[in-house]
């Protein structure tokens, strides 16, 4: 168990998921690379390129607008490109991606996005982190409604989004080209590297060639 954050004073879709939650049995420290949603980023730990997903945590997809954007830039701010962290976690997603607790100095990062109301508590895979903290941080981020919790409720939750749940309000409405499609693409015909990121966590594996937890790199 990671020492606790204090939190005071201030997905990836269910199936992607490993059935048995992850125990932080590694910790290491690591350099960030870059940033790819609200709760996926990409590190150098020990010379080897590692993409993390946050643990405990769910994100705002990018699709919905404008959440999904303001997530990936509280995560960008929390944890820069160029920025040491520590990674604390092992198991890993169907992706092959680290699922992992983050921590800068002495913050918890995926802590720190729920209390800003950037990410969700995953109530269903929060086995291992600090349960107390995660759901504080997500208290005091609806009470101020921050975030994903300025519409009254919060915002359709993203793993609802990923399954095509109805919304809470227009502004959350599914959008028919963002529903998991039928068929094939190719990284050229995409439009956009995050578009390639959501075609990923629907299921297109085959756009990530080189296994690396990113789709279409090429688009960015």
């Amino acid at each position: 168990m990671i020492s606790r954050t204090s939190i005071a004073g201030g997905g990836i879709a269910l199936s992607l998921l490993v059935s048995t939650w992850w125990t932080p049995a590694w910790a290491g420290p690591a350099t960030v690379l870059s940033v790819g949603d609200g709760d996926t980023l990409t590190v150098n730990a020990s010379g080897r390129r590692t993409t993390i997903r946050l643990a405990c945590v769910d994100a705002p997809e990018s699709a919905q607008r404008p959440y999904g954007g303001q997530s990936r830039a509280a995560l960008q701010s929390l944890a820069p490109v160029g920025a040491t962290v520590t990674v604390q976690g092992n198991k890993k997603d169907r992706y092959g991606r680290t699922v992992a607790e983050i921590l800068r100095g002495s913050t918890n990062v995926n802590v720190e996005l729920v209390r800003r109301g950037d990410a969700f508590v995953y109530r269903q895979y929060l086995s291992g982190c600090d349960r107390n903290a995660y759901l504080s941080a997500e208290k005091q981020a609806e009470s101020a409604r921050r975030g994903v919790w300025s519409v009254s409720g919060g915002i359709t939750r993203p793993w609802n989004w990923r399954r095509g749940g109805s919304s809470r309000s227009s502004s959350t409405t599914l959008p028919a080209s963002s529903r998991k499609p039928s068929g094939r693409y190719r990284c050229a015909d995409v439009g956009s590297w995050a578009r390639a990121q959501e075609l990923l966590k629907q299921g297109h594996t085959y756009l990530d060639g080189d296994r690396d937890g990113e789709a279409c790199e090429s688009l960015r």
